[in-house]
């Protein structure tokens, strides 16, 4: 067989690739094989057999190859085969020693001696070295050793920050804290070509700073596009639309306790793009802090339809039943999600809380724990452990869990809140209007409805502090976020009876019994008050005689 013809079939079993014809891809790439036994196509003939999964046979066909010793790729496909077979161990020993510290460094390695096989010299490829890493890191984390697959992963972004998939790896499995993000980030070394890249990934670390980081990175996305060259221009501006960058925005609104506002974007980008994963989690927990349990009883039919076979599609389902308070259903689907993936840290924490509202806190508690073990660098489960012990009345115990919380998430106001709620209880009160006062400084944009009840809380410590003036100011601004509560009338109807304003505290009494007319407290405070309002008239008439 001639030169040209061999050059020909090559072409054919690119192009069956391409088009997805794998028998085709693989018989024609075994007789340009067989004939030319050439390492490029043997490693060609092994990437059709890998693409049409018979991973055994291509295992076999590369570590029949003497090169699989020596060539970085051969090796590289042979533990992805491996990886294929859940192999583990053998995909760590395929991959060979190598060692990484702390930092992601790596050394001790052997692999200076490498080939580059079926290379394309007009394309950008990613550094063999940066795959390897990251699978060692899938293998260590298949096995259970989080810590050494936190470290390869940030080995693998280290030695090519393109590595993209190591980066989201650390992020979505929260493996890292907001600072060890940070500092991988500063360590990373982008060309000249890749500053969008930079600011692009700073967006998609944690929302932990006070400062709005994802408007900040729009601003600078902005202003590069107006200092660089025209052809780049349109390149930047497109990317401020991203969907991904957006979907980083909702999730920056979610943390900052904006549910309505990250609904509405998520709804927006859903609509653009109805299949974007990390979009369509971030849409399923706002749907289910604000409650709108039609919007997702849909999504999770559509997901449980379209991708029965991940966690995200059952977390749905538990989102749902939770939704409508029907917590043993919702139960059974988190743990589902959890048996699907076990690295999914919304379905972990939806398990808890579903335990958590049926007051079954041993179990609310198990999962909690497995959850902070295995996502170091989220701060809910700390935070909703703390919560338990509150529940239980253990309040130092309660406050030590929110203090590490607050180490891993210092912008997060719902632990802010959490820490004055617990300084109330252990009647601390001058702590808890520092933290109630915190709480509000953490909200990037004006008060909504939802904390009304911070408002409140931090009235009444004002209240018990016998700062009467401040506390009826911090009731006001309660009334003007929620005219439906209850607690909110009752404590400024008793902070006006404490300044022995009884017509004042009686109009507020009344308004209480208005909303809640069988309210014990209400009712007995409002005989007291009306007792002394008519005993200051008769007293007053004494006088005047």
């Amino acid at each position: 067989m001639r030169e040209e013809e061999v050059e020909k079939l090559r072409g054919v079993v690119r192009d069956c690739v391409t088009k997805h014809l794998y028998s085709s891809a693989i018989f024609f790439a075994d007789k340009v094989a067989a004939f030319t036994r050439d390492p490029a196509d043997v490693y060609m003939q092994a990437q059709a057999l890998f693409l049409g999964r018979h991973y055994r046979r291509a295992f076999h066909l590369l570590n029949a190859s003497k090169i699989v010793l020596r060539d970085l790729r051969f090796r590289y496909l042979a533990a992805k085969c491996l990886e294929e077979l859940n192999e583990w161990d053998q995909c760590l020993l395929m991959l060979g020693d190598a060692k990484v510290d702390e930092h992601g460094n790596v050394y001790d390695t052997k692999e200076t001696n490498a080939m580059y096989l079926d290379k394309d010299g007009e394309d950008r490829e990613i550094n063999i070295s940066s795959a390897i890493c990251f699978l060692r890191g899938k293998a260590y984390e298949a096995l259970e050793n989080r810590s050494q697959a936190r470290q390869w992963y940030k080995a693998a972004v280290k030695a090519d920050p393109l590595c993209y998939e190591a980066l989201e790896c650390l992020i979505n499995n929260h493996m890292l804290s907001s600072e060890e993000e940070a500092s991988l980030l500063s360590s990373l070394h982008f060309g000249p070509e890749d500053e969008w890249l930079s600011s692009f990934y700073s967006c998609l670390i944690k929302k932990y700073d006070k400062e709005n980081v994802v408007e900040a990175k729009f601003k600078e996305l902005e202003n590069e596009s107006y200092s660089s060259n025209p052809s780049e221009q349109s390149f930047m501006r497109t990317l401020k639309n991203d969907t991904d960058l957006m979907a980083c925005k909702a999730e920056y609104y979610h943390q900052c306790g904006e549910y309505q506002k990250c609904f509405e974007l998520t709804s927006i980008l859903l609509e653009k793009d109805p299949f974007h994963m990390k979009c369509t989690l971030v849409h399923l927990t706002a749907a289910t802090e604000l409650g709108h349990s039609n919007e997702l009883y849909l999504m999770a039919c559509n997901l449980v339809k379209d991708y029965p076979q991940k966690a995200l599609s059952w977390f749905a389902v538990g989102c749902y039943y939770y939704c409508i308070k029907k917590y043993d259903q919702s139960r059974r689907y988190f743990s589902k999600a959890t048996n699907l993936d076990g690295t999914f840290p919304p379905a972990w924490i939806g398990y808890g809380n579903a335990y958590a509202a049926q007051d079954e806190g041993d179990q609310a508690m198990s999962a909690y724990r497995t959850a902070a073990r295995l996502f170091p660098g989220c701060h809910l489960p700390t935070l909703y452990i703390g919560m338990e012990y509150m529940r239980t009345h253990s309040f130092k115990l309660a406050e030590q869990f929110f203090m590490q919380a607050k180490t891993i998430c210092p912008s997060d106001p719902l632990v802010y809140n959490e820490l004055g709620v617990v300084s109330y209880h252990m009647k601390e009160y001058n702590k808890a209007v520092q933290w109630f006062e915190k709480t509000l400084a953490h909200i990037s944009s004006s008060l909504s409805e939802m904390w009304e009840p911070t408002v409140v809380n931090l009235a009444h410590s004002y209240r018990k502090l016998k700062m009467y003036n401040e506390a009826i100011l911090n009731y006001e601004k309660a009334l003007a976020l929620s005219t439906r509560s209850v607690c909110t009338y009752a404590g400024i109807a008793y902070t006006y009876h404490l300044q022995d304003n009884f017509t004042a505290a009686i109009t507020y009494y009344h308004k209480a019994l208005r909303l809640k007319p069988d309210d014990q407290f209400c009712t007995e405070m409002l005989s007291l008050a009306l007792i002394d309002e008519c005993r200051r008239g008769v007293d007053s008439k004494f006088e005047y005689r």
